[in-house]
């Protein structure tokens, strides 16, 4: 077992539900989903952003994620953090519950939140988001090292398209699939206060755009195409009218070549 690098109390890897884990909304009673139909049948009933995160962060519906993201947990990890415990579970998201600004990745990194617990917190990737949140005012410091840090984000809430890391970063069309009723939920649970939404890449772009449009969102079509800095408008039922952002992700590819500069995205965000 090893020390939290936080609490500095001991877990096994993963971190089992309600050990004490800073961020863990879930606990021993938390329902786990097993399946897609499990997984839409548990979003659909989570009254709360909490509950819908606790059972989120113990789904193990894909076995693939699965056994990737627990067999990193326990003898895969980077040599950097190889003295570390990883978190191993789902990623649940990070941020303020009262958000009207939602941003949408991928899905965790297998050193990241993986190791973490918390969504962009320990990668490169994670430097870069809350660095330009700490610019826009959203967050409360510059850095993101690992849970229970101090880290504080003030109107804006961070989820994924895929809450599972993935081999390679590439979740199947079926894994994504499954895990899109979490991010359904998501929305009907935020919408009414939602102004506006930051896509990072295009999986998370048509992750959004799928389901505003399952959910019954009146929906621009012919589909915007995703781009750095394209536009959409989506309307809820109501009559509530949430704008779509889109920026190209925050990964090392993007951001070490220059594609993705730090301008260019502390434009995207101030659009939110």
């Amino acid at each position: 077992m090893d020390p939290h690098p936080v609490t500095g109390r001991l877990f096994d890897s993963p971190v089992p539900p309600g050990s004490g884990w800073p961020g863990d909304p879930a606990g021993a009673q938390t329902p786990v989903a097993r399946t897609p139909a499990q997984v839409r049948r548990l979003a659909a009933s989570a009254r709360t952003l909490d509950e819908l995160d606790a059972r989120v962060c113990v789904c193990r519906a894909c076995p693939r994620l699965v056994l990737w993201r627990e067999s990193v947990a326990r003898t895969g990890r980077r040599a950097s953090f190889v003295d570390q415990p990883y978190w191993g579970r789902p990623g649940p998201s990070f941020g303020d519950p009262d958000a009207e600004v939602l941003i949408v990745g991928l899905a965790p990194a297998a050193n990241g939140t993986n190791r973490t617990g918390r969504m962009f917190t320990g990668d490169r990737s994670g430097d870069w988001l809350y660095a330009a949140l700490y610019r826009s005012g959203y967050a409360s410091q510059p850095t993101s090292t690992a849970a229970g840090d101090g880290l504080l984000l003030t109107g804006i809430r961070i989820v994924a398209a895929v809450r599972c890391a993935p081999p390679a970063n590439r979740p199947t069309t079926e894994e994504r699939s499954s895990c899109a009723a979490w991010l359904e939920r998501d929305l009907v649970l935020s919408g009414p206060r939602l102004r506006s939404m930051l896509a990072l890449g295009s999986i998370a772009w048509d992750a959004t755009l799928g389901s505003a449009r399952r959910l019954g969102w009146d929906v621009p079509r012919p589909k915007r195409r995703f781009g750095h800095g394209a536009e959409a408008t989506l309307t809820t039922p109501e009559g509530h009218g949430i704008r779509l952002v889109g920026s190209y992700h925050v990964s090392q590819q993007n951001t070490f070549t220059g594609r993705l500069t730090e301008a260019m995205f502390d434009e995207v965000i101030g659009r939110l």
